[in-house]
């Protein structure tokens, strides 16, 4: 089954490692939090990199 990164925005303080490392997917919104933009714009393993990087682990993989 498919999956999509999902950033949990009241959770995200704006620190923008997601967006550094992988921002083919993820940037930074006008809140200064992290957002999903192109779910399908980098592999997997990258996506995951930023997931297991990310301080607050605020990002995650929901089911389509």
């Amino acid at each position: 089954m498919p999956q999509t990164p999902y950033v949990e925005q009241g959770i995200c303080t704006g620190c923008e490692l997601c967006a550094q490392l992988c921002p083919e997917v993820f940037r930074m919104n006008e809140e200064g939090v992290s957002e999903v933009y192109d779910p399908r714009g980098a592999s997997e393993a990258k996506i995951q990199d930023a997931i297991d990087s990310c301080p607050m682990q605020c990002i995650s993989w929901i089911d389509e």
